[in-house]
């Protein structure tokens, strides 16, 4: 069977009926969550990673490109992309090595703070970026196979899982969120 042949019947309905007969409810259905949650995002990650070979980009490396073009400035400082991302630096640093070699961004340092350096993003990044995430659109993400309401109902969902898990602090997301939207607006330097 390939990964996009549909299975024979639904694993995590089965998975969670085996462990019930071992297990606790609460052990069923929180194990039956966390593999829908997987088998659904490999489901997406496969379809997203499609559009990404086609650009030799990663979706990481995607996000960076998303971020710096949709930011009224065209930089941001890399500790926030960082932060933002839930990125090591390292690991950032490497990204902004790969999008640097191929021109889609520059590093350059902040012109009030020289111990801040910045990511740019060039006008090659800002094409490739409108391309990508136009093909995103239309190939993955408008094709997710549930109506507007469900979407909003899994993302409040997932939202709360998040929240829980303590992934985000519920009490400053508004605020920053906030933030994010008088950016668009205008607003701060990304710093």
């Amino acid at each position: 069977m390939t990964p996009s042949e549909p299975s024979p019947f639904d694993v995590v309905e089965a998975s969670r009926r085996v462990w019930l007969g071992r297990w606790s409810e609460d052990a069923a259905s929180g194990m039956a969550a966390y593999t829908a949650i997987l088998r659904s995002h490999q489901l997406l990650r496969e379809q997203v990673d499609v559009v990404m070979r086609r650009h030799d980009l990663t979706f990481v490396r995607h996000q960076v490109l998303a971020w710096l073009a949709t930011d009224p400035e065209p930089s941001l400082t890399l500790s926030w992309i960082s932060r933002t991302l839930r990125m090591p630096p390292a690991t950032l640093t490497n990204v902004v090595d790969h999008l640097e070699a191929k021109g889609l961004v520059r590093r350059q340092t902040h012109p009030t703070d020289g111990r801040t350096t910045l990511a740019v993003i060039t006008e090659a990044g800002r094409r490739l970026e409108a391309e990508v995430t136009a093909e995103l659109n239309a190939e993955v993400y408008e094709r997710i196979p549930l109506g507007d309401v469900e979407r909003a109902e899994l993302t409040a969902l997932l939202r709360e899982l998040r929240s829980r898990a303590q992934e985000f602090d519920p009490e400053r997301s508004a605020e920053v969120i906030a933030g994010l939207d008088g950016r668009a607006d205008g607003g701060t330097d990304g710093a």
